[in-house]
């Protein structure tokens, strides 16, 4: 049964052009090699900013390389914001965010520190995870050179970045060490258990770009022979009490839709308070489409809800 009809006009172009592929290792390097054609740096000096690349040293592991946005002109303390790109933990790299992670730093007066974390299935879990939390505990440890307020530190992403980041909250809450303000997570990857043949879901979504074959392909490489378990699989945490608060948003046609609307009712129950925006006609990675009025509209309600959840005034 295909969704085709339920798909907002101004994506149909962009589905067209990136037909749905079920991952395999060879696809899997298909893809980085077309990621790696895909990125677009921003003009950092005309939104006055400074964009740098760090390496984070870290015990026992390679060192972490990080991009920092920094405003350029801005006084007094600052939020800070780790971000985590998203690519089915398989994929992806900062640079495929540039041009919007140095929007934020310019519109919010923010500085961002988005992390180069590990891919599998070269680096399975913990490796990600231990890499985004050495960012935080950089972002932390630096604050007061970076002017940043660490009572106003957020982390998000999208997609598995997205799942990254909650279980970076995860992780950051049961270790007591490093406080988190809020998550920003957009259509995020939390369930390994989604696409199988016990987790078929909704036969509405998963069509477009993300599958439940390259779900389970992508969560078998991340996991590897670990045992299927919170942080690294959020959905799995037996409590979600005492979360930063949160900012969920996904997509009627994502594969992720359920998974996302569950975590956000369990973290309600759990007493977190959160933001839930369903986009009804959308797919995975709609915001590719940049000029479509899905995306405008995505652009404004990021910009918005990280805003409010950093205090940060109009």
């Amino acid at each position: 049964m295909s969704t085709r009809h339920l798909l907002d006009p101004e994506l149909l172009p962009f589905v067209d052009a990136t037909p749905s592929i079920d991952m395999s290792d060879e696809a899997l390097l298909d893809a980085r090699a077309g990621y790696s054609e895909m990125v677009v740096m921003g003009d950092a000096d005309a939104l006055g900013v400074s964009r740098e690349e760090i390496f984070i040293a870290c015990d026992n592991a390679p060192d972490v390389r990080c991009l920092v946005y920094k405003p350029k002109d801005s006084t007094g303390k600052r939020p800070g914001y780790v971000h985590l790109h998203g690519g089915g933990y398989v994929l992806g790299t900062p640079e495929l965010y540039d041009v919007f992670n140095l929007r934020t730093c310019a519109e919010l007066g923010v500085v961002v520190v988005s992390v180069d974390y590990r891919l599998a299935p070269e680096y399975p879990i913990p490796a990600p995870l231990d890499d985004s939390y050495a960012a935080l505990a950089w972002l932390h440890e630096n604050a007061e050179e970076l002017s940043v307020d660490r009572s106003r530190i957020a982390i998000g992403g999208e997609s598995a970045g997205g799942g990254l980041a909650a279980a970076l909250g995860l992780k950051a809450r049961d270790e007591g060490e490093y406080e988190i303000c809020w998550q920003q997570l957009t259509f995020p990857m939390l369930d390994d258990r989604t696409g199988t043949d016990e987790a078929q879901g909704d036969p509405q979504v998963g069509e477009f770009i993300w599958t439940r074959a390259s779900n389970q392909y992508a969560w078998g490489k991340y996991l590897g022979d670990s045992p299927r378990a919170a942080p690294q699989v959020p959905s799995r945490a037996e409590s979600l009490k005492g979360l930063p608060a949160t900012w969920m948003l996904t997509a009627g046609l994502d594969l992720f839709r359920d998974e996302n609307i569950a975590y956000a009712q369990r973290l309600m129950t759990d007493g977190v308070a959160v933001d839930l925006v369903v986009y009804p006609s959308a797919c995975h990675a709609f915001q590719n489409v940049v000029d479509s009025t899905l995306n405008k509209r995505f652009e404004a309600d990021f910009m918005e809800s990280l805003r409010r959840g950093l205090s940060i005034p109009d």
